[in-house]
């Protein structure tokens, strides 16, 4: 899909199968020099190991996909090169906290991430951690991702069913509702003052949108669309 669509799912189901990527064998010596390049700009970033999708499909209100391993370097090649083996496929999951007044936390990437600046919910790419018996759990990486992120756990937050899917291009957000029980405005507090006490945290700020007028220009368009939908 080349213009972006959002879908509401009830449930996903993924897959682990391990296999080598042709690009990443193919590229080995650019990609290593690439990532060579963009650790002189952000020395924090650390070549770790992520899971991207092979293949999906979309049935009914289900999604399912195969995911399989790779290095962050071979990834954030085939990214910043514009997603050159079109065979493959960036799926991740993002936690859309809502407050018990009806608004939306976002975070702000801090300035030494793969992505400062931008304005997203809680998400991170899926790795090895999120494999369970040859399945991947994209909700509990929304979990571990949000804890980490925001210090905010399953006391504080009820996942509600389904998922809202943005395909856009090479991506596929899925955006799992996550229910608070406390208002705004005292979410961001308890958020702030988790980031104050981490050493690096990932997140320089954190937006409070109840409506249009809250959007920036650093939310991607996915995450609008979500937004408005969700706010209407």
């Amino acid at each position: 899909m080349s213009d972006m669509s959002l879908v509401a799912l009830d449930r996903v189901d993924f897959a682990f199968s391990p296999r080598q990527w042709p690009f990443a064998l193919a590229r080995s010596a650019e990609i290593a020099a690439h990532f060579a390049a963009r650790q002189v700009q952000i020395p924090a970033m650390w070549n770790g190991h992520v899971l991207l999708m092979r293949e999906w499909s979309l049935a009914g209100r289900c999604l399912r996909g195969t995911f399989f391993e790779t290095d962050f370097a071979s990834f954030m090649a085939w990214r910043d090169w514009g997603f050159p083996d079109v065979a493959v496929t960036n799926c991740f999951g993002m936690g859309a906290i809502r407050s018990s007044d009806g608004a939306f936390l976002l975070g702000v990437m801090g300035p030494h991430t793969v992505n400062a600046g931008k304005i997203y919910f809680p998400a991170g790419t899926p790795d090895p951690h999120d494999i369970a018996h040859e399945s991947v759990d994209l909700a509990g990486n929304v979990a571990r991702e949000v804890a980490e992120e925001t210090g905010l756990t399953g006391a504080d937050l009820d996942a509600q069913p389904g998922w809202s899917a943005a395909f856009t291009g090479r991506r596929i957000a899925l955006m799992q509702l996550l229910q608070a029980r406390a208002p705004a405005a005292e979410l961001r507090e308890r958020i702030l003052a988790h980031l104050a006490r981490e050493p690096r945290p990932e997140l320089a700020d954190i937006r409070i949108v109840r409506r249009r007028a809250d959007f920036d220009p650093m939310m991607p368009a996915f995450v609008t669309a979500y937004l408005e939908q969700a706010l209407a």
